[in-house]
């Protein structure tokens, strides 16, 4: 048995629980990704549904009963260090699916985790998901102009510049699939990470992407809001005012941005809900955002 059949082996073993409830588990690359590198053993998961010691970054596909034919490419947070699977991206993907969406669920590597790409990992892996779904589109009865992005935290970070730098060539091509175009055609960020730059800049994502004392070069080169230009997606923002990990400046720095360039953008500004309150929680102001994230697919012709 070579090294990635191992990898692939060891991966489909520990998230076999996961298998159950989607459709099928997609690798990204049929080789090792770009640059190589990265960690070994098995996928790591915590006791909350969070993984790490990402070896073979995939998108699991959560089919709905009855395809509508838009899809949406969810990517959780936790600040670069691991992904919060089973608190928001498990939760969106069931969302989705009970609309008629199909929803391709994220799992990307972690900077920090040993890969030679470094920065440029999660972004090459965000760019290879959005190019698989477009060449998936015709099997699986999607339409390849109908396909978005949903992001939290880090995750939202990271989808914020999937949208933004989509014409960005973060890999060379290694195959048919990456033909195809990385840009998506619309993205929600919920309780973004947007600027790396002060006096914003004290996020685990920040840390993780571009260490505890970045070149400010470096700083701005990985925030989204420096990326926005005319022709970037129409973008949909959510954030709490009391969120104590994400600055609630994030998201009007990233409206700002959008205004500015013409790119439509929609901000909801939530009272109180502090940070990682997926889907939204129970009785509380964050419980109202999917609602108002539906009008606004319908309004984009997703529904």
């Amino acid at each position: 048995m070579d090294r990635r059949s191992f990898l692939l082996g060891t991966v489909f073993a520990a998230i076999s629980a996961r298998v159950a409830a989607s459709n099928s588990i997609i690798p990204l690359w049929s080789e090792p990704p770009p640059g190589g590198g990265g960690p070994s053993g098995s996928l790591q998961k915590s006791d909350r549904g969070a993984v790490s010691n990402i070896v073979v970054p995939n998108v699991e596909v959560f089919m709905p009963g009855q395809a509508n034919g838009a899809s949406v490419l969810i990517a959780a947070g936790g600040g670069y260090k691991r992904i919060e699977l089973e608190q928001e991206a498990y939760p969106t993907a069931r969302w989705l699916t009970a609309r008629g969406i199909t929803a391709f669920v994220l799992t990307y590597r972690l900077p920090r985790e040993g890969w030679s790409n470094g920065p440029f990992a999660p972004l090459q892996d965000a760019q290879r998901a959005l190019r698989i779904m477009r060449a998936e589109a015709s099997n699986r009865r999607l339409d390849p102009t109908r396909i978005g992005v949903l992001g939290f935290s880090a995750g939202g970070h990271l989808m914020g510049l999937a949208a933004t730098r989509s014409a960005f060539a973060s890999y060379q091509p290694v195959d048919a699939v990456d033909s195809q175009s990385a840009r998506p055609d619309l993205a929600a960020l919920i309780y973004p990470v947007i600027t790396l730059k002060p006096p914003y800049d004290h996020t685990s994502a920040r840390r993780s992407l571009v260490g505890t004392h970045p070149e400010a070069q470096a700083s701005a080169q990985w925030s989204v809001e420096t990326q926005v230009r005319s022709g970037c997606p129409p973008v949909f923002l959510v954030q709490a005012e009391d969120d104590p990990i994400s600055d609630p400046a994030n998201t009007l720095i990233m409206a700002d941005a959008c205004n500015r360039a013409g790119v439509p953008a929609e901000l909801h500004r939530l009272p109180r809900g502090g940070h990682g309150f997926g889907m939204g929680k129970p009785a509380m102001p964050s419980a109202e955002w999917p609602a108002w994230w539906e009008a606004w697919l319908r309004n984009h012709g997703f529904l």
